[in-house]
């Protein structure tokens, strides 16, 4: 059986998602956390990678069981019990056998926040101390829509074989003294959205024009673009998965909902 996990974490003292050497990873403490509670080996698939220090508030990820003896809700109980703080799972559920939390996934979509008011109890946020020009930054935005080679806002020495992506939607917006930037895409490089914001940042504060902006991506350099923004403003907080794919989840999930 295959098993869908919906979950969120605080990133701050883990190095990403993915499972690495020497270092605490959001996928290591699952895969124990599950191994403890099922008593056999459990390997999870995420959607996708964070980098270290950024957070999820909405993330999908799938393992694999040849049988449980938990009912999923009692899985779910049991699972969050063991976990950490910083980590939740909202969700768990059987789903079909060719779901797959990366693949089958259509676009994912990050917040990244930025005060312009210092405050010492809100360290999910980039404080920004100088007045940045919106307008401008929203105006750079609207440039990454559409198609593009990314090169200019991906970690370099990646092995990613094109830096192609399709940005579907961005939009900055202010809510009081936060400045929230969303963007959008059918996929995302490493260290993409926070190098695209440090760069929009860059634009805000007069460093770079619009036109500066739109020369940076056609240069396809890293080196052309500003520095990344912190890690820890910026929050994954959306993944999509085909509707299709979305109904059979749908009606496994009531079919399972109606035996337990």
């Amino acid at each position: 059986m295959r098993y869908l996990i919906r979950l969120k974490y605080n990133g701050e003292h883990f190095h990403g998602w993915q499972i690495q050497p020497n270092a605490i990873t959001v996928q290591e403490v699952l895969e124990q956390k599950l191994s403890m509670v099922l008593t056999k080996e459990v390997k999870v698939v995420g959607c996708g990678r964070t980098d270290t220090g950024v957070h999820a508030s909405d993330y999908y990820a799938h393992f694999d069981l040849l049988d449980c003896k938990y009912s999923s809700q009692k899985l779910l109980f049991k699972i969050n019990c063991v976990l950490p703080d910083t980590i939740v799972i909202s969700e768990l559920r059987i789903v079909h056998q060719n779901f797959h939390a990366r693949f089958t996934a259509t676009s994912r979509e990050y917040k990244y926040y930025i005060t312009k008011l210092k405050n010492p109890f809100n360290k999910n946020t980039w404080w920004i101390k100088y007045d940045l020009d919106i307008h401008k930054m929203k105006q750079a935005g609207k440039l990454l829509l559409g198609k593009k080679d990314f090169s200019s806002f991906a970690k370099l020495n990646t092995d990613v074989a094109n830096h192609i992506c399709e940005v579907t939607h961005f939009d900055i917006k202010e809510e009081g003294n936060n400045v929230i930037i969303t963007i959008s895409a059918n996929r995302f490089l490493r260290n993409m959205v926070r190098a695209i914001v440090g760069t929009l940042v860059s634009v805000g504060l007069g460093k770079k024009s619009v036109k500066e902006f739109t020369a940076v991506i056609d240069k396809k350099d890293r080196s052309a673009a500003g520095l990344s923004a912190p890690a820890h403003g910026l929050f994954l907080c959306a993944v999509k998965y085909p509707e299709a794919e979305m109904s059979a989840i749908k009606k496994i999930k009531e079919e399972e909902s109606g035996s337990e």
